[in-house]
């Protein structure tokens, strides 16, 4: 069993900049893959970066150039860099890891970008 808690997350004004992290209750060395997930109010749960081992990272357009998803095995955790951000990007960002083909979710943090 692993358990995920993301941190981070805040009110922000557009432009700024957050650093959500994912600690992982155990080693994050073995993952198969990782990402981050982000739900506005209203709609759909969307994709925002995935990467699965040895393979490149997606990251969906809209965020492409602006976040960056990272790792710290050493620290057991993910992160996400997000810069010039955008009322658009308002949500509850979730994480998200795959162990061994066991899927990992977090509760989740909120992110607000108030224009």
């Amino acid at each position: 069993q692993v358990h995920l808690v993301e941190s981070g997350g805040g009110l922000v004004q557009a432009g700024e900049s957050l650093r959500l992290s994912c600690i992982a209750s155990g080693s994050i060395d073995s993952i198969d893959a990782m990402g981050w997930y982000r739900q506005a109010p209203g709609k759909q749960r969307e994709l925002v970066a995935f990467s699965s081992a040895n393979d490149n990272t997606y990251y969906a357009d809209s965020v492409k150039g602006r976040f960056t998803m990272s790792r710290d095995n050493g620290k057991n955790t993910v992160y996400l860099q997000m810069n010039s951000l955008k009322p658009e990007d308002t949500g509850t960002y979730t994480c998200y890891q795959r162990l061994f083909w066991v899927d990992y979710w977090g509760q989740g943090t909120q992110v607000t970008v108030s224009s």
